[in-house]
């Protein structure tokens, strides 16, 4: 079967640890090695896929076992992993399984993340690496060019990528249930932690306003407020500036409390109990539990955000089952074109020999029919076409349909019937 030329050698998050995947990783298109890999026997077609979770080789081949035990050392040849290793790392796909894989990947169920939407730019980048560098033909196109297709349909059909899973988004989605709208909201970082940064990141692409940053130096508050295009203060000014803030996130590295009850309870007067959304994600925590208890207050620590993120985890993977159902069905479907293109140069020889004999003795028969008129001769014409698609009808049905058996064999006995491989004489 075509399905079988096709073979995925690959680390992953799952299978190697980053010390492994480092050594493996290529960084930047100059960096391909694509004129080595087309060099290893049987190899017809290449594409390489490296991102920080994964490293992995796409090949066509024309002899898929030698091609398949080449695979390994070349992908492992640079590094520091024996021969005794290679398996232990690496996984190795091929025909449907491989087909399987890589729908899998780029509908990112195989992500440490499932359903987050990096990979299929990633695929994406690397195919055009690949056809860039002339490594890529009929099957490998249409195979990537399938795996993107397939990434959309479980995107659209499911809701995969619907749910937070990190606590940066988590805090986001909590504050959209608040306010609703964040467009023309104000939010306040109160020190640099990196994950108070990344659910300012996210806030941003929501419409907010402004960012204000707080921090007990005030260099490092300037630094990370150009980062915004916000404000930077020292932490003595939190309180004051309180009244005009919609959302406050906050990650110091304070052994106390930053925010207490008591400071809070004057403002929400001054702010007409307008919403406020507080985000404690430092540990130990900075923000008073009391909090809570104000009117109009919500406070969320990092425990509430992880619950979101376990909840929103779970039905993610609810989703991903759908997900798989779809690539089931990709892959039979993509299996199935493979089979076709089997089958597609054994009936285009077949019926190229039918013309040919056709117009043989068309011709043979017109010389001997002096006056036979050009409306005769088209009529001879198309009727000898007519008996030769009858006739080549039930071997190429033959041909198509799906019986128990190896197409291959099929594909033989029809080229042997028909002397389709015999030199012309």
């Amino acid at each position: 079967m075509l399905a079988d030329n096709i073979i995925i050698l690959g680390v992953n998050h799952k299978t190697a640890p980053v010390g492994i995947r480092e050594q493996l990783a290529f960084t930047g298109d100059s960096a391909l090695p694509f004129s080595e890999l087309m060099a290893l026997e049987g190899v017809t077609e290449c594409c390489i896929l490296s991102t920080c979770n994964r490293v992995e080789i796409i090949v066509v081949s024309r002899d898929p076992g030698k091609t398949a035990r080449l695979l390994r050392p070349f992908l492992f040849g640079k590094s520091a992993v024996n021969d005794r290793e290679f398996e232990k790392y690496s996984y190795l796909h091929q025909g449907e399984a491989a087909i399987t894989h890589l729908f899998r990947v780029g509908a990112s169920l195989d992500s440490m993340i499932v359903g987050e939407p990096q990979i299929l730019g990633q695929l994406k980048q690397a195919f055009k690496a690949s056809a860039d560098n002339n490594c890529t033909g009929a099957i490998l196109t249409r195979f990537l060019h399938k795996s993107f297709s397939v990434a959309k349909r479980v995107r659209t059909e499911t809701n995969i990528g619907g749910s937070a899973v990190s606590i940066s988004y988590a805090a986001v989605e909590l504050a959209k249930k608040i306010f609703g709208d964040l467009q023309d909201k104000t939010v306040m970082l109160v020190g640099a932690g990196e994950m108070a940064e990344l659910a300012a990141e996210h806030l941003i692409t929501q419409g907010i306003s402004q960012v204000i940053v707080v921090n007990r130096t005030f260099e490092n508050a300037v630094k990370l407020a150009r980062r915004f295009n916000g404000k930077a203060a020292g932490l003595d000014d939190l309180v004051p500036l309180l009244e005009n803030v919609d959302i406050l996130i906050s990650s110091t590295g304070a052994t106390d409390l930053v925010l207490k009850q008591e400071d809070v309870k004057p403002v929400m007067n001054q702010r007409m109990n307008r919403p406020l959304f507080l985000i404690d994600i430092a540990v130990p925590r900075d923000l008073d539990e009391k909090l809570n208890k104000l009117d109009n207050v919500y406070l969320y620590d990092i425990d509430d955000l992880t619950h979101v993120v376990d909840i929103n985890k779970a039905e993610r993977d609810k989703e991903a089952g759908r997900g798989e159902r779809i690539v089931v069905e990709e892959t039979m479907k993509f299996a199935q074109w493979l089979e076709g293109m089997e089958v597609t140069p054994t009936i285009v020889a077949l019926r190229q020999k039918a013309d040919a004999i056709c117009r043989a003795e068309v011709a043979r028969t017109a010389g001997n029919l002096k006056d036979l008129s050009p409306k005769a001769q088209k009529s001879i014409e198309k009727m000898a076409g007519a008996i030769a698609n009858k006739l080549l009808h039930d071997p190429i049905t033959y041909m198509k349909t799906d019986q128990p058996g190896d197409k291959g064999e099929k594909l033989a006995l029809i080229r042997r019937l028909f002397s389709l491989d015999d030199d012309p004489a």
